[in-house]
């Protein structure tokens, strides 16, 4: 049977540039993960491989759930976990999934209902796309970051209304106004859904994310922390309150139809979290990482040179170089390589044309030299 249709969609992709391929680690000094704390590199969830778990009474951890939760795959440890993590982050309730993007996908296609309204930030992620997509609900984006577009969104919808965004975006890195969004939110009736997985472990003193730092937890109907970033695991969690964890359970098919984490999994993230508060030095050390580059990007002098700065400024571990063109782009990346630097282009149609970009992302491990080795290569 011809599979040329494929090989037709393939050859699209090939002709803009934008074909892409599986790489494997080359030992380059890394900016491009999503390990902020060096959590994973640094092997430092390895203190607890081995530990015994109340759910099993052998002494051993399993590789494996063997079913779902509704059926065989619900344990103690699990159940424990959810309970630690919402008490870290202070909301009532908290429900494990496989991942940010189950996470999300299970939240935004379950509670919205036909008739709702779902608002949200037009550089929302690939996972809060399908999700909204798979809904019944009516859906309408708002410029980013732009309260006033989202006011006038909020004055035309009807049924219960959704205004979703990310705390921190994993393309600029930039940070979303939830102060303002909370308030409109408060003042408009809707209910804000807040995606925290790039501000997990990085912002808030012990690492708890933009909307504790911001005291605004009373402020948000849910939360979604993923675990494959800064705590260098895998899994997410929505926070909500005790009716929504309910719901989800119920309805939310990305939870009901799938086999659950593994006891080995949930205690590496148990590990994550405890790890967090003690991480201080971590944070403040990337903070200084962040200054820097920012600072040595801002006099670096280029008339020649395609890259510039990303709009938004950033202070987060994101940085970004915006080289215009996937050639261009996937060019400059090259030369990162060729200079032990482990920087990925970020190409269209991931990003809008004109928007491509090197995604420049900083550790707490990078070192000073890494750093002026980097500039240097941009330069």
């Amino acid at each position: 049977m011809s599979e040329e249709f494929l090989r037709k969609k393939l050859q699209e992709r090939w002709d803009q540039d934008a074909y892409r391929t599986l790489k494997l680690p080359t030992g380059k000094a890394d900016f491009c993960s999503n390990d902020y704390l060096g959590i994973a590199a640094g092997g430092l969830l390895e203190a607890c491989a081995g530990k015994s778990s109340p759910a099993t009474g052998n002494g051993l951890l399993r590789h494996g759930s063997s079913g779902s939760r509704l059926l065989a795959g619900n344990y103690a440890l699990m159940e424990e976990t959810e309970k630690e993590i919402a008490l870290f982050h202070q909301a009532p309730a908290g429900l494990i999934f496989n991942s940010g993007f189950d996470a999300n996908l299970g939240l935004l296609s379950a509670v919205p209902q036909r008739n709702d309204t779902i608002l949200y930030d037009s550089l929302s992620h690939a996972s809060i796309r399908d999700g909204i997509r798979l809904s019944f609900a009516r859906s309408f984006p708002f410029v980013h970051n732009d309260t006033a577009d989202l006011e006038k969104r909020l004055r035309a919808a009807t049924g219960t209304v959704f205004v979703v965004t990310e705390s921190v975006f994993s393309m600029d890195g930039d940070q979303a106004p939830l102060r303002e969004i909370a308030a409109l939110c408060k003042q408009y009736g809707a209910r804000l859904i807040v995606d925290e997985a790039h501000a997990t472990g990085v912002i808030g003193d012990r690492g708890e994310g933009l909307v504790q730092q911001m005291a605004l937890q009373e402020s948000v109907f849910a939360r979604i922390h993923t675990f494959g970033k800064a705590l260098g695991c895998h899994g997410a969690v929505i926070l909500g309150s005790e009716l929504l964890r309910d719901y989800l359970i119920n309805f939310s098919r990305p939870f009901i139809y799938t086999t659950a984490l593994p006891e080995t999994s949930v205690q590496a993230i148990v590990c994550a979290y405890r790890l967090f508060p003690a991480l201080g030095s971590h944070r403040e050390r990337l903070r200084q990482l962040i200054a820097r580059f920012r600072e040595e990007m801002r006099g670096l002098e280029r008339p020649a040179g395609p890259a510039r700065p990303a709009g938004p400024d950033s202070v987060t571990p994101i940085q970004v170089a915006l080289i215009p063109g996937n050639e261009a782009v996937k060019r400059a990346a090259r030369l990162c390589q060729e200079n032990g630097l482990d920087v990925r282009p970020i190409l269209y149609p991931t990003v809008p044309k004109g928007g491509e970009r090197l995604r420049i992302v900083l550790h707490s491990f990078n070192t000073p030299e890494e750093l002026s080795r980097l500039v240097a290569v941009l330069q």
